[in-house]
């Protein structure tokens, strides 16, 4: 879920400096991002805490909305190798993770060269990943959990820092493959997408058509990044968050909820990865909003898109058109 070793902390005695200097840096990204993505700055701010807290994300969204065009703009600026790989049903894992070839030397010796693919690299666009196979899709497993992958036996390490953005098309679901639990548990977030304003589609349309555009430059190093991502792990946590991560995780399963919407609609809750994500997120979100330290609130407001890939509706619930967005609701309302 993410490219960090717990161990990797900052020394308390410069975090307050660090992180003055982190808010400066993420500023000046979101300012920059903000001027080529038009009207979602809810999904630049959730995108960017998933890639603070070293994590995967997973963009829902109709046909048109930037999801491709963030990534490029996030690899630009945040100094990362992206690479982008559209997903269909006849890829195959090899078109993703590279192979091993024959090779025969001068004098006639034969050996096998790995030919890597392209996973090497910091920042995979996993395009329309449910169009794929199961068998393509769970190629990525190794690498999103393990940050390397393993190819005739021999293991091959990824470049770090290491971040898959995938973007799933809520429509047309003929001929998809939808994702297994065990590969959106991987996801820290699944980021919904929604249509912009007026306000923002007009300036949008404007922008974009023009005879200039904004070409994105790069405000961050891979460095830099990796560097965010310890100061992340160091920010201190309070007992009153933690308590609440545990009570909201653990109120949106079944077996041990005491919230009657769960209990009547949830066939199967998040498990401990989610309480993982969670924590990191809000120290994120904190860094984001120029915070020391997450509250309460930083909990309700990533409960959404930490969760809800991580939980699943019966059968009735769904005939009776209840959403899992509906179910966290009521699961954060003993929290604020």
């Amino acid at each position: 879920m993410t490219n960090f070793s717990p161990a990797a902390v900052i020394p308390s005695d410069s975090l307050t400096e660090d992180v003055a200097v982190l808010v400066e840096k993420m500023a000046a990204v979101r300012r920059h991002v903000g001027t080529m993505i038009f009207g979602q700055p809810r999904v630049l701010d959730e995108t960017l805490i998933t890639l603070l807290s070293g994590g995967h994300v997973l963009l829902v969204g109709v046909p048109g909305l930037a999801k491709t065009r963030l990534t490029e703009i996030l690899g630009t600026v945040l100094g990362l190798s992206e690479r982008r790989v559209q997903f269909t049903p006849d890829l195959m894992p090899a078109d993703i993770l590279g192979s091993e070839v024959l090779e025969e030397s001068d004098t006639g010796r034969r050996s096998f060269r790995f030919i890597p693919g392209p996973v090497f690299c910091q920042l995979l666009m996993a395009d329309e990943i449910n169009r794929a196979s199961p068998r393509t899709q769970s190629a990525l497993l190794q690498a999103m959990q393990e940050q390397e992958v393993s190819i005739a036996g021999q293991r091959h390490p990824l470049p770090l820092p290491f971040h898959v953005i995938a973007t799933q098309n809520p429509i047309e679901q003929e001929g998809t493959y939808p994702l297994p639990e065990a590969q959106l548990d991987r996801f820290l977030m699944q980021v919904d997408i929604q249509y912009p304003d007026i306000g923002a589609e007009r300036e949008m349309m404007l922008a974009t058509t023009g005879a200039e555009m904004v070409e994105a430059v790069a405000t961050m190093t891979a460095d830099e990044l990796i560097w965010a991502q310890r100061l992340v792990r160091g920010i201190p946590v309070g007992e009153s968050v933690v308590e609440a991560i545990l009570a909201l995780v653990r109120s949106g399963r079944p077996e041990t909820s005491d919230v009657d919407l769960v209990t009547a609609s949830v066939s199967w809750g998040p498990g401990p990865r989610a309480s993982q994500a969670l924590m990191l997120a809000t120290r994120a979100r904190a860094i984001l909003d120029g915070r020391l330290s997450p509250s309460i609130d930083d909990v309700i407001a990533l409960a959404g898109p930490v969760l809800r890939h991580r939980m699943d509706l019966s059968f009735a619930a769904r005939a009776e058109g209840v959403t899992i967005d509906d179910v966290v609701t009521c699961m954060c309302e003993p929290l604020g």
